[in-house]
């Protein structure tokens, strides 16, 4: 049986050197061994332990003896992925284990690196962001390519179903580890995997590339409206003029401030922190109006002619 990444990857044009994150699961284990025999000598294993469970060193034991066998370098990053009071615990570790990762690719000069994420991850990720109430920005789901931290991270295995990873698995006998958490109901990625995905394969057999299409819609929509914010933001000027703002219609002031605060900022407003501002730029007509609102984790004031934001507020303003 061939494995299921194989000809993925065979079409894939692959940098001199590719770090491909390993957790010893089933996924990361089929993407890792199709590389490996892909492009010999040009791939590492990034290793994230994440000290959350007892198991954790079993994992890195278990993913050295891999990778000696394959004859591929491991490098392990050791984390505290513990989650802030208030925070999600699954947004805190998946942070972490991006910047982990990052790093652990920089110091090996590497600049790119592959993630075993599939269809039926995608799927998870667009019914929490339906869930959250998330705009087109979460229904696009997780890109096949995004930058962070310096590193670009690529998913070539998004058109594949979990159940071929796990049946290659199975056929070739190739051993893998299982974390408990991934079977932990409180966590709300597995009650989508263990309780909705079988709900939806029965209802929706081919739920997986409907899903898929819809999210590639909502890719585009953001795309053009981004391109839209930053046609925008040109003519209100970067911080934004109040008076060129309130020029645009109310949805158009809403997609240009929300452009602005997540590529100016990497600050992401509320619904009701942004139609509070929306309201407050409206009723702004007077010299002396002062606009002083919570966004994010910061606050946006007017200066004078202009909207700014600070992480932490002066004061006063004028």
């Amino acid at each position: 049986m061939e494995n299921p990444a194989a000809p993925v990857l065979a079409a894939w044009a692959a940098p001199s050197l590719l770090g491909v994150a390993f957790s010893g699961g089933a996924d990361s284990t089929v993407l890792l061994h199709a590389a490996a025999r892909q492009w010999p000598g040009r791939v590492h294993a990034l290793h994230v332990h994440h000290g959350l469970q007892e198991a954790a060193d079993g994992f890195e034991a278990h993913c050295m003896g891999v990778c000696e066998r394959l004859g591929v370098p491991l490098h392990v990053g050791r984390i505290d992925a513990r989650h802030a009071v208030g925070e999600s615990p699954e947004d805190a570790a998946r942070r972490a284990r991006y910047r982990t990762l990052a790093r652990l690719a920089t110091d090996q000069g590497i600049g790119d690196i592959a993630l075993a994420q599939h269809a039926d991850d995608q799927v998870e990720t667009l019914l929490i962001a339906l869930s959250r109430g998330a705009g087109l920005d979460g229904l696009a789901g997780m890109p096949r390519e995004m930058t962070r931290h310096g590193v670009r991270f690529h998913r070539p295995l998004l058109d594949l179903h979990a159940h071929a990873l796990r049946a290659w698995i199975a056929a070739s006998g190739t051993p893998c580890i299982e974390d408990p958490s991934n079977s932990d109901l409180r966590y709300t990625r597995n009650r989508i995997r263990h309780q909705v995905l079988p709900a939806l394969a029965a209802a929706l057999p081919q739920f997986r590339e409907t899903f898929a299409r819809s999210a590639r819609n909502a890719a585009r929509a953001s795309g053009l409206l981004t391109e839209l914010a930053a046609a925008d933001l040109t003519t209100t000027g970067a911080p934004p003029a109040l008076t060129a703002l309130r020029d645009l219609p109310r949805e158009r002031q809403a997609n240009l401030l929300r452009h602005w605060l997540r590529t100016a900022h990497a600050a992401v407003p509320s619904e009701a922190q942004l139609a509070q501002l929306l309201d407050q730029i409206d009723a702004c007509r007077t010299r002396g109006h002062r606009i002083h609102l919570k966004v994010a984790d910061g606050h946006v004031l007017r200066e004078g002619p202009v909207l700014r934001w600070y992480n932490a507020a002066p004061s006063s303003s004028p």
